[in-house]
């Protein structure tokens, strides 16, 4: 008899819930990762982001052969087809149990259920176990035991519920087996429909690779993060987001990474790495708020009356915005960053999110879909989180009179324009004030340059039309 292990958003041997207790005991165990095309496509995952999927599982599948663990890759396109091809593949291996890490999007949740039903159906065992988190969804909750809305309650609890368990202890990769059953199947290069931006030479894959970033970022730039984390032109952030994505590292190695460089503390010592904490409970917050409310990953506002908002139909605008051409630099160069890079700087999302639903009042969920299409590090959780903050429909989110002016936020994140330059060379040879608003520039400065002489949209005017429209639907100041 022996244990099978079903690889999702885990790719990685270290710190493994469901790996680590499979192995726990002494008989054979057996990986199987499911190539979901047609799912992930509906899903709107990006080529860069299934190319990084792919290159990790395949250096997953070597580090497994040395534990004397064969990793089968089988098609179920559909998450339907997942209950079916999954008991096949236990009784052809004589697999009685079946593992796996709890993933908390809603079609995910649905899919486990039914995999769970179709092992009992069979006589079989199938067990899930929380790992995508530091402290598992629905154990961080109110006096009333509801979940928290609000990011700053909740980072209080989270750290006192982390301190009470008595801290952070990623589990070591298993020991090599007796033996193998089955033998490791070849990981395919790409899948079928996904065509466009892939780059190995940013996004290297494996969990190896990640724990390696890890490392140089905590032994060199997070003294720095919380002064640095916030100018793109700088390499400033530890870039960790793809990994923990897919699951190549977990955020309980990232914690505990930090607690360590912060002599055990959450919330004060070296700024930077309490700033890291901060960030990784942002993670968390948003991976909770998900599971307790399904309707977040069915394109739903968090504030149902903000469903009357009356976004612009405006698919010129949207493609300006798609393609990098707004005319405002800092807008311009952030996009051009996502579909070149499949990334993007944390800040710049915040900048790029809130000049799609303020100053174009162009729907959230038209911006969180194409962020989707194009991130190496998409997370449904994260990327919606983000964007229902910056639209003012989620929770927590920036009151709605809040918002960003374009050319303030660039001035403040990149003063001598070093991003804008990389990303938006035909303003290279501008000033360091004027690379900022060149529609400010006299004809003749801006003879050659071929950039829009205006932005699509007047910022002032913009912004009147967001608080008339959020008044409209009955908004109020905090």
């Amino acid at each position: 008899m022996a244990t099978l292990v079903w690889f999702r958003a885990d790719l990685r041997t270290v710190d493994n819930t469901a790996l680590a207790l499979a192995c726990a005991g002494d008989e054979p165990v057996v990986g199987v990762f499911l190539i979901a095309g047609d799912q992930w496509r509906r899903h709107d995952w990006a080529t860069v982001k299934v190319d990084l999927v792919l290159r990790t599982l395949g250096e997953l599948s070597r580090r497994l052969r040395e534990l004397n663990i064969a990793l089968l890759v089988r098609r179920a396109d559909r998450f339907d087809d997942a209950p079916g091809v999954l008991v096949e593949v236990a009784r052809e291996q004589g697999c009685t149990r079946l593992f796996f890490n709890r993933e908390y999007e809603v079609n995910e949740r649905r899919r486990d259920e039914a995999v769970i039903g179709a092992f009992e159906e069979a006589g079989l065992e199938a067990l899930g176990f929380d790992d995508q988190t530091v402290m598992a969804p629905g154990s961080v909750l109110t006096k009333e035991l509801r979940p928290y809305t609000v990011f700053t309650p909740f980072k209080k609890a989270w750290i006192a519920a982390a301190r009470e368990r008595g801290g952070v202890l990623p589990k070591k990769a298993p020991a090599v087996r007796a033996r193998m059953v089955g033998a490791p199947e070849p990981v395919p290069e790409h899948v079928a429909g996904f065509t466009g931006l892939v780059r190995p030479d940013l996004w290297s894959g494996g969990e190896e690779h990640a724990r390696d970033r890890l490392k140089k970022f905590v032994r060199g730039r997070i003294a720095s993060y919380k002064q640095d984390r916030d100018t793109p032109g700088i390499n400033g952030t530890s870039v960790l987001s793809p990994y923990l994505a897919i699951g190549a590292i977990s955020p309980r190695q990232c914690l505990k990474a930090a607690l360590e460089a912060n002599e055990g503390r959450y919330d004060e010592g070296n700024a930077g790495c309490v700033q890291w904490i901060s960030e990784l409970v942002w993670r968390e917050f948003y991976k909770h708020l998900i599971a307790a409310f399904p309707r977040l990953c069915m394109g739903r506002a968090f504030k149902p009356e903000t469903e009357k908002l009356r976004w612009r139909e405006d698919d010129e605008g949207f493609a300006a915005w798609c393609e990098g051409r707004t005319g405002v630099p800092i807008v311009d160069a952030a996009m051009r960053q996502l579909v070149q890079t499949g990334w993007m700087h944390n800040r710049l999302r915040m900048i790029t999110a809130m000049y799609l639903t303020k100053d174009l009042f162009i729907d959230w969920r038209r911006g969180e879909r194409f962020f989707m299409q194009n991130l190496v590090d998409g997370d449904l959780a994260q990327n919606n989180g983000g964007w229902q903050w910056s639209a003012s429909t989620g929770t927590d989110a920036a009151p709605y009179f809040r918002i960003f002016n374009p050319v303030s936020q660039s001035r403040a994140c990149d003063p001598e324009g070093k991003f804008i330059r990389r990303f938006v060379p035909e303003l290279a040879r501008l000033d360091d004030d004027a690379i900022h608003e060149p529609w400010r520039l006299p004809p003749m400065a801006r003879r050659g340059i071929d950039y829009p002489e205006q932005p699509v949209v007047d910022h002032a005017e913009a912004r009147k039309r967001v608080l008339d429209e959020f008044k409209r639907i009955g908004g109020r100041k905090a």
